[in-house]
């Protein structure tokens, strides 16, 4: 018979359904027993969703029943707490700070930085007090796409002052940190200062606060999505097959969080030629408005592929703030103005139930 420890390494070797994370790193189980008559397997509350909490189940009877010497196998989940209390518990708000937005992506190069910095400055543009918090502590781009006009200071309360351009305070990694100094960190370390950002930055009061999500569905995003509360999150895509796959897993991490998505946004839809007018779609056309449909979301917008977008985040020009006419900076701020319309129909704060 295998001994406790010996199950628990099985054990995480079982990921989360639709997450990279296993389900030990969860927390989701809670004890494990190791009788004559076989093991006993105490999960703590899985999730709401039934198909979630059968696979699970399922995976651990599988894996443990493949163990040497294992007779037999009883998984047992324990009552979950009520709704509201495990919320009031794991989220809180930011003080000052109105709404958090969260920016996501399945996966990376879909642009998902330069929608979350443009989308930031059209909300700005709209009338909006927004600020903007890069939470890739490894591939921090928001500062360079912004500008380093000052570094990030510490006032005497050592709460990070963060620097503003162009109307909208931001705070990235990068501002701590030389582009040549690569972030080698454990997970520990990451969540520590992606709480720092939240809560432990003089953001001031704020209509938004748009948060840069890393690209998957990984520590950092969850770190997030269970200790602040968001008023909701907006998915980028593109219109390849394959990066629209990858939506599904984004949704599913707000989902399971349970956090509202806004709506999907695909960017590099389109391209339009400056000398025919032709619109060309290079990566086909309708994938995520299919997407969104059969998800039942709203498709938020659709931004075109443009040379002055990729130029101006290299420049630290970004294109809303220095061409706010220009055909992709007027999407944006129709995208700006349809986010800003449901997060005001939708509820605050917004209580979530939290994975243990």
């Amino acid at each position: 018979m295998p001994s406790p420890n010996e199950i628990l390494s099985e054990l995480r070797k079982i990921k989360y359904p639709g997450f990279s994370r296993d389900i030990v790193s969860f927390g989701l189980i809670k004890d494990i027993e190791v009788a004559h008559a076989g093991v006993t397997v105490f999960l703590a509350p899985v999730s709401a969703n039934p198909d979630v909490v059968r696979t699970v189940i399922e995976e651990v009877r599988r894996t443990v029943a493949a163990m040497p010497g294992v007779p037999g196998v009883q998984v047992e989940v324990e009552a979950a707490q009520p709704r509201a209390a495990a919320a009031h518990s794991a989220r809180r708000p930011i003080p000052g700070v109105r709404h958090v937005l969260a920016v996501a992506s399945g996966k990376g190069g879909v642009g998902k930085s330069t929608v979350a910095v443009n989308l930031a400055l059209a909300m700005h543009a709209l009338g909006q007090r927004v600020g903007l918090m890069d939470a890739d502590v490894y591939g921090p781009s928001v500062a360079m796409m912004m500008g380093v006009e000052e570094a990030a200071r510490v006032n005497p309360q050592r709460r990070i002052i963060p620097p503003q351009r162009y109307g909208v305070r931001y705070v990235s990694m990068a501002l701590f940190v030389d582009d040549q100094t690569p972030v080698i960190w454990r997970g520990p370390m990451v969540t520590k200062l992606e709480t720092e950002f939240l809560f432990n930055v003089e953001w001031g009061e704020l209509d938004c606060l748009v948060l840069d999500l890393p690209p998957g569905t990984g520590d950092a995003q969850l770190t997030i999505t269970q200790r602040v509360e968001l008023v909701g999150g907006v998915i980028v895509t593109t219109p390849q097959e394959v990066a629209l796959l990858d939506v599904k897993r984004g949704v599913a991490m707000f989902n399971e969080v349970r956090t509202p998505v806004l709506g999907v946004i695909e960017n590099m839809s389109y391209y339009v030629c400056r000398k025919c007018g032709h619109r060309h779609e290079i990566f086909g056309h309708g994938g995520g408005a299919r997407m969104a449909a059969e998800l039942n979301l709203a498709l938020l917008g659709e931004l075109p592929i443009a040379p002055e977008l990729r130029a101006g985040g290299d420049n630290a020009r970004p294109l809303v703030a220095v061409s706010p006419q220009h055909p992709a900076s007027l999407e944006f701020k129709a995208i700006a103005g349809r986010i800003l319309e449901r997060m005001a129909r939708l509820p605050r704060p917004i209580e979530a139930e939290i994975i243990q």
